[in-house]
């Protein structure tokens, strides 16, 4: 028995692929409650409070990454002496070479990794020759460590993608004089390694986080309140309803789309929009909570998106971390709208498709990015033809609005979500030629529980914000003994649906 609990604790500090710490695991919320016994006797020394959180932020990335927590180190460290560097330089050309080599040394490590054989088969096809990608930090660990990892498989590290972006919009924001530069190690490593956002956003910078470093830990009791209220929220979405839809139905569709109707791959668009949203904003709410727990507030990520009346209000409502970082430091200095009619449909196009290759080297992603492209071009030539004469549309025109942005963007997440375009072509075609219409009431039958959680999703979601804010005060007004029985029996819902195997979140991905 003894020998039982100690190798369980032993595991515990140990890496498994099979075992992450991810917030809907039990590991983790013992993790955060261990973390938040030690936290009560550190809090009120600013300097000791980061320190203790950093520990636990790289301990939480290595739980996640294994060896890869090498990146998150080596990542900060050069952005933090880069960042030094720019600040201290008065002059111009110096201070251009720092922020240059910062992106450059960034958006290395992030295509190595995330590229490598995308890159590769394009020159192999184009040129008919046989590279091979070749995994260099594998190779070393193994000369120097004297590890056996396979120096011909690249895995993607997770989080990668948005903590280089974090630390890219820090140089670049010291550069223009944003923010200031980050004198303490430990303050700008707590700063790229924050635990709860680090691996799937929102990508905040610094001129948002960094000084609340120096302030005094402040919660008050409606905010913990709220921060209960989103992360019981967030796992809702993820375990019930995300995970649930994902596992019983829109992934035995789009796996295998010539076996079912077109009705069902239309039913399972509609379902992955449903899911992508509630498992990456869910996970947003419960990154959100946790930091507010720990005294830290994360900007909002998601406002809604499907109630947006077009794309531009859509990509205003969606990902907004990304969205803002993609304006703010790609679209606005490729010229932005200040160039002309044709420039500017052509830095939409630009930031965009980039956009799409952020989240995966893959056609699909690029076609995915194309399709939010051109329709964001095309509601600049419409608003042009058509402007708004009033501040608000009547009703009928809005709802006409949000019912087609919905489709557009559940039409651009086949090539997001299918396994290649073989398949995602397969969805299209047996939508459009094989829908089977005669089959409608046994198919709504069959699938009776996804298909009322979807629309019981959707209808939570379009509910008007007045109603939302309603039953979420009522919620953070109750006693704390209230709440604490309302998370237990929340608790066992979560266990209830709960799959057997590791739903990890959408985003580790990317």
């Amino acid at each position: 028995m003894g020998n039982s609990v100690w190798d369980t604790i032993s595991n515990f500090f140990v890496y498994s692929e099979s075992s992450p710490l991810i917030f809907t695991e039990g590991s983790f919320w013992f993790f955060f409650a261990v973390l938040l016994l030690g936290y009560s006797l550190v809090y009120r020394t600013r300097f000791l409070r980061s320190s203790y959180l950093l520990l636990f932020s790289f301990f939480f990335y290595y739980k996640s990454s294994g060896y890869f927590f090498v990146l998150l180190i080596f990542s900060t460290l050069c952005d933090y002496a880069l960042g030094l560097l720019i600040s201290k330089s008065s002059i111009n050309w110096r201070r251009k070479l720092y922020v240059a080599v910062s992106v450059f040394i960034n958006l290395s490590v992030l295509s190595f990794f995330k590229y490598s054989y995308f890159f590769a088969n394009t020159v192999n096809a184009l040129f008919d020759t046989n590279f091979q990608a070749f995994n260099f930090l594998a190779h070393w660990a193994n000369v120097i460590g004297g590890q056996s990892f396979d120096v011909s498989s690249i895995v993607l590290p997770v989080g990668i993608s948005f903590y280089t972006f974090q630390t890219i919009s820090y140089t670049v924001d010291v550069y223009r004089r944003k923010v200031s530069p980050v004198v303490n190690i430990v303050d700008f490593g707590f700063y790229v390694s924050f635990f709860p956002q680090l691996v799937a956003g929102p990508i905040v910078r610094a001129a948002e986080f960094i000084p609340q470093l120096y302030r005094k830990y402040h919660l008050a009791k409606r905010e913990l309140g709220y921060a209960i209220f989103l992360i019981i929220n967030g796992l809702i979405k993820k375990v019930v309803i995300s995970d649930y839809i994902s596992i019983n139905f829109v992934d035995r569709v789009f796996q295998s789309p010539l076996s079912y109707s077109g009705l069902e791959n239309l039913l399972a668009t509609y379902g992955y929009s449903v899911q992508i949203y509630c498992d990456f904003s869910g996970y947003t709410d419960i990154a959100i909570g946790i930091a507010l727990i720990l005294g830290f507030r994360l900007p909002i990520n998601f406002n809604s998106p499907y109630k947006a009346v077009n794309i531009t209000d859509f990509w205003r409502r969606w990902h907004i971390s990304l969205s803002s970082w993609l304006r703010d430091y790609l679209y606005i200095p490729l010229g932005g709208s200040k160039r002309g009619t044709f420039r500017t449909y052509f830095n939409l196009m630009i930031t965009m498709l980039l956009g799409g290759l952020w989240h995966g080297a893959s056609i699909r992603f690029v076609i995915w990015g194309g399709i939010h492209g051109i329709s964001l071009a095309a509601h600049r030539v419409w608003i042009k033809i058509f402007p708004q004469k009033q501040k608000r549309a009547s009703l009928w025109k809005r709802a006409l609005g949000a019912v087609f942005t919905f489709h557009l963007v559940s039409f651009s997440w086949i090539f997001f979500r299918a396994d290649s375009m073989d398949k995602a072509t397969s969805m299209i075609q047996q939508i459009g030629s094989r829908f089977g219409w005669q089959s409608f009431i046994q198919v709504i039958t069959s699938y009776s529980s996804v298909l009322s959680l979807v629309s019981l999703a959707l209808l939570v979601h379009w509910l008007p914000v007045k109603w939302k804010e309603f039953y979420r005060g009522k919620f953070i007004d109750t006693p704390l003994v209230v709440k604490l029985i309302l998370a237990i029996l929340v608790s066992i819902l979560l266990f209830q649906f709960k799959a057997s195997e590791l739903q990890p979140f959408i985003y580790f991905r990317f």
